[in-house]
């Protein structure tokens, strides 16, 4: 586009992002198809079909009825006339009415409502559109409005933004317009039975509670219609508070009727916790909520006026005029974006502060490894594939350390997730990262790489993750675990990150070591110059040695890989522990605070194996473990 299409195309989205805005909630959005026009008092009102429908819509002749029924079908209708905010420019109260986010969620769950099934969403929030804003003011319209002894539950992360979150309704009783307050008494939330936590609404016999994800307790055995959780992503996960654990004992309790209402909502947090799971099974279909995101672009406070085109548009670099041609934003829109990054924000920490899409809202830092875009299309090309879990054996008999008839026993207790079976000829590679034996040590894993080097076509050859062990286990049981699985795929090249057990100062580590060469027929084995005691020689060792030599150039591989889509990733949490990985400020990588990186650098080392095509032939007269008595 030149300039000028530019201009003219830019001066359209305006024009019609303004037209979207510009209906009048009192009169009804004339371009929704549930509402039908309807001339009332020489006023042309478009009003909602069910309220056409009403019985009682052809006696509403006061306009206190009309309104009266008018409240039961109409939202927004109701939102203007009986609610009052404070605005956040002008400090001023103001009636509520809905911004263009809060139009487009509303309009969402009123479809949900309107099939008379269970609402339930999960919302991915960007800041200040009023989220949580519109979410209690709905909480509100059902309990005020259609149903008595109907009660809620507002849920954060700390109890203090649970608590602010309830003022919001405690503001909006203390306003609420006589005229159309039917209850004896006035409006407002009172003391229920000495609780502190615990308010109710006289007249409508509805409880509000709030409580903190800290102090799971006080929601346990709650009966609640409506459920607000707040901030899920910043929820605690230990071992005895887990947001899994307290939500479903919320929500297990919420009936699946008609105007229950359950709605999870967060900024990100990174990738890999509770509420990323959870939205990305949402996503995906699995879950029973709707995913709902708001991008930065959408929301109205995030445009500037643009006095020159033409020098702003000379200005942008690739991303910014994507938001342009991708993303339909206007150049009022993009010049807020370009100036806020000149403000000196770094552009991935903008990514995670101000989201285009949801991918980016879950980029957890600016010192991320991997690319976040990298990441998202990795796992969208390969983690929909349907896998087996279950266990593997060395034998039937039992014996870990016989590893004579490998085999796959399906167990949905099992620590081994397959996605493809062995084929016949093909070539497998097996690492394993090595771990601990209690639940808060880091995971022992075993990945399996398809090396794909019997395909035809150049473009087949792509390694695959066809195979996944991840559990706690003592290590002399890993090694025959790994053992078995390598075995079972073909005798796979056995790699084994050896850190662990050749700096084991009881020497256990080494007597695994010894083992396994004894043991297993193809096992990886190192060159090292620096070791050797025969100059010219260099010395082989069972294993794959991480040190500051190898890891820059195993996380290299793996970065020009992922970012090229240069191997099939079949697992979700290995895409998470990807976007968890971060440059530390001396320059060496590590998982982020309380995240792994287990599975991370066992497919590291399998397509660094892989690509470097560095295993050594074992000399025919000398074992592995004849090598290894002579470190």
């Amino acid at each position: 586009m030149n300039m000028e299409e530019i201009i003219i195309e830019n001066a359209r989205r305006r024009s019609e992002s303004l037209r979207l805005g510009a209906y009048d909630p009192a009169v009804g959005d004339p371009r929704s198809p549930l509402r039908r026009p309807v001339v009332r008092d020489g006023v042309t009102l478009h009003l909602p079909e069910t309220m056409l429908r009403d019985p009682e819509y052809s006696s509403a002749y006061t306009r206190h009825d009309f309104d009266m029924l008018r409240f039961r079908h109409d939202f927004e209708y109701w939102a203007v006339k009986c609610v009052r905010i404070t605005d956040k420019d002008s400090g001023e109260v103001i009636p509520f009415r809905l911004n263009a986010p809060q139009r487009r969620f509303v309009g969402e769950v009123e479809r949900v409502r309107l099939s008379a099934a269970p609402i339930r969403f999960i919302m991915l929030k960007a800041r200040q559109w009023g989220g949580s804003t519109v979410v209690q003011v709905y909480f509100a319209w059902i309990q005020m409005v259609h149903r008595r002894n109907w009660n809620s539950l507002i849920c954060a992360h700390i109890k203090d933004i649970a608590a602010t979150i309830r003022g919001m309704y405690t503001r909006l009783l203390d306003s609420y317009p006589a005229d159309y307050w039917v209850e004896e008494g006035k409006p407002g939330l009172r003391p229920y039975e000495r609780m502190n936590n615990t308010r109710f609404i006289p007249g409508r016999d509805c409880k509000v509670t709030v409580c903190s994800s800290e102090s799971q307790e006080s929601a346990r055995g709650l009966d609640c219609s409506l459920v607000h959780l707040s901030e899920v992503a910043y929820w605690k996960d230990t071992l005895l508070h887990r947001p899994e654990d307290l939500i479903r004992s919320v929500v297990s309790g919420v009936a699946r009727k008609e105007l229950s209402m359950v709605v999870m909502e967060s900024t990100a947090n990174g990738v890999g916790n509770f509420f990323h799971r959870e939205w990305l099974r949402a996503v995906e279909g699995k879950s029973d909520k709707r995913p709902f995101f708001v991008p930065w672009y959408e929301i109205e406070i995030y445009s500037e006026p643009v006095a020159d085109p033409a020098a702003l548009w000379n200005d942008l670099d690739d991303y910014e005029r994507d938001l342009w041609y991708r993303h339909g934003c206007t150049l009022e829109s993009i010049a807020w974006y370009h100036g806020k990054r000149r403000e000196g924000v770094e552009h991935r920490a903008m990514l995670a502060e101000y989201p285009t899409t949801p991918e980016e809202a879950f980029c957890s830092t600016s010192f991320n490894v991997f690319a976040s875009g990298d990441v998202e299309r990795l796992r969208a090309e390969g983690c929909g594939l349907k896998a087996e879990r279950g266990e593997v054996t060395g034998c039937r008999g039992g014996r870990p350390s016989d590893i004579s008839s490998p085999e796959f026993v399906v167990s949905d207790r099992g620590c081994c997730t397959v996605w493809a079976r062995p084929r016949r000829g093909g070539e497998y590679i097996a690492a394993v990262d090595i771990g601990g034996r209690s639940r808060r040590a880091d995971w022992s894993v075993i990945s399996v790489l398809d090396r794909h080097t019997d395909a035809q076509a150049a473009s087949d050859r792509r390694p695959e993750v066809v195979a996944q062990w991840r559990g706690h286990i003592d290590h002399d049981l890993l090694a025959w675990k790994a053992a078995a699985l390598a075995a079972w795929y073909n005798e796979a090249l056995l790699v084994v990150e050896s850190n662990t057990w050749e700096t084991s100062s009881e020497g256990r580590g080494r007597y695994i070591l010894n083992m396994l060469a004894d043991s297993y027929p193809n096992l990886y084995y190192r060159s090292d110059d620096m070791e050797t005691d025969t100059p010219g020689v260099p010395a082989r060792k069972p294993g794959f040695h991480t040190n500051v030599r190898t890891k820059p150039s195993v996380i290299a591989n793996l970065i020009a890989l992922v970012r090229d889509g240069g191997y099939l990733e079949h697992s979700s949490e290995a895409c998470d522990e990807l976007m968890q990985y971060e440059v530390r400020a001396d320059g060496s990588y590590a998982a982020r605070r309380d995240c792994h990186d287990d599975i991370l650098m066992s497919r590291a080392i399998a397509l660094w194996i892989h690509v470097s095509d560095a295993p050594v032939a074992v000399p025919p007269d000398l074992s592995l473990s004849d090598l290894y008595r002579s470190m």
